[in-house]
């Protein structure tokens, strides 16, 4: 009995020793966190500035000023601007921190890199103040970089990555598209490869659709695969002048492989990508000077056929869930209505499980080619209605499915698996079974 009252004190003991030193501990950490001030090198409202001047102590000045809501660059010559890259340096500029005080009275400055810093940054505002930004050497222990403000005598340092936010070239700042557009305001794009032109539009629903050679439905999700990549398409613009004419010798010498246009409100863009025997692609645009090599992704592509630009689905109304669903064969014909959560026909209530497996089934149905002829007498008539009303009829011309979508004269030949299928799904479809012991 002793030793087990012994052993219970004990550990009464050890809890109340970790209680004290938890409470302790966290009475430190407050102190210590009410006696730490965050150093504020500089706090601007990022609307209120109108210009930034990077001085470089070994390369030319970068320089970008506000026009019209709108940065540019400015120095060391008119190039146009990344806008993302400009917002992160605006940004960084504005809300500056130091990570901590340095030397409160420095003697002297040669040290930390300050009497001839490597960047003096210069924020002009709006109502014409200025602030100054002094960065110096990186510091040996501890990492970051030294700097000071101008009001202040006090060496601070600051973050690496913050100043490397800060201390920008101008071919950091500047736009390196070669084809640069916004996506939002393309009204369309003209394809040329392997022979044939390809020309898109966008529809009032924002959806792209194709207008030439003849107006069919395309695929979105393809033709946003051809804007990403055309955005993605970038210059290196640190060529020397010799490595820019081999790049001109080497596009002349390759084969056309496709020519892309856009047209947005500000006029017409050009874009032409060629290919050596050696899968090395080569780009020239109108927008920006030079010739550019591209990687081997970015360049595959762009000689696509036709087909994998068309929207191959039969139906549009994806993965809205239709109103209506009225099927017709030759062995059934079948109408039902969405009631709440019933599906009904003739008001009775039908099995759900059946019905959304016939929608399924008419939510896939896909072309694998797309014929020029032979649609013959229709065997299957389907209408959906979702947001708009669809209607599809499909005919056999031998073993083959031939499909077509009212109003539009395009054909689509479907597998015989899937039209199988999908008269099976509709056969399948009965009325909902009360459960057993259920009051008629």
């Amino acid at each position: 009995m002793r030793i087990r009252g012994l052993i219970i004190a004990t550990a009464l003991l050890a809890v109340l020793a970790g209680v004290v030193w938890w409470s302790n501990k966290n009475k430190k950490d407050e102190e210590a966190g009410a006696n730490t001030d965050l150093v504020k090198l500089l706090a601007l409202t990022q609307s209120d500035i109108a210009k930034v001047e990077i001085r470089h102590r070994d390369a030319e000045t970068t320089r970008i000023e506000l026009d019209a809501n709108a940065w540019k660059i400015t120095s060391p010559e008119a190039l146009p601007a990344d806008a993302d890259a400009i917002a992160a340096l605006v940004s960084a500029v504005a809300t500056l921190n130091a990570d901590k005080v340095v030397d409160e009275k420095p003697a002297e400055l040669a040290s930390f890199g300050l009497l001839q810093p490597a960047s003096i940054v210069t924020v002009s505002l709006k109502d014409g103040k200025t602030r100054t930004l002094k960065l110096g050497d990186d510091a040996p222990v501890g990492g970051g970089a030294y700097t000071q403000v101008d009001g202040d005598a006090r060496v601070f340092t600051i973050a690496s990555f913050t100043k490397t936010n800060i201390d920008k070239l101008a071919v950091d700042l500047r736009d390196k598209r070669i084809l640069p557009f916004d996506s939002g305001k393309l009204t369309r794009i003209e394809l040329t490869a392997k022979g044939s032109t390809l020309e898109f539009s966008r529809n009032a629903q924002s959806e792209w659709a194709i207008v030439k050679p003849a107006p069919v439905r395309a695929d979105n999700w393809a033709v946003e695969e051809l804007l990403r990549k055309l955005r993605e398409l970038k210059m290196d613009p640190l060529l020397t002048s010799d490595q820019k004419a081999e790049l001109q010798k080497q596009f002349a010498a390759a084969a056309p492989l496709a020519a892309v246009a856009i047209t947005t409100a500000s006029g017409e863009q050009m874009l032409e990508v060629r290919k050596t025997k050696d899968n090395k692609f080569y780009a020239h645009s109108t927008a920006v000077d030079g010739y550019h090599l591209l990687t081997e992704e970015n360049g595959k592509g762009f000689d696509k056929p036709a087909d994998d630009f068309r929207n191959k689905k039969l139906f549009d109304f994806g993965f809205n869930d239709p109103n209506k669903v009225e099927f017709r064969d030759a062995s059934r014909q079948l109408a039902v209505t969405k009631s709440g959560e019933k599906w009904l026909a003739n008001l009775k209530p039908m099995d759900n499980v059946g019905v959304q497996s016939l929608i399924d089934r008419l939510r896939e149905l896909s072309a694998s080619s797309f014929p020029a002829t032979g649609y013959t007498t229709p065997l299957i008539e389907i209408t959906v209605t979702a947001k708009s009303t669809e209607k599809v009829s499909i005919s056999k011309s031998g073993d083959k499915y031939i499909a077509r979508r009212e109003g539009e004269p395009a054909l689509y030949q479907l597998e015989a698996k899937a039209v199988e299928d999908l008269q099976k799904a509709a056969a399948d479809i009965k009325a909902e079974q009360k459960p057993t012991g259920a009051k008629k």
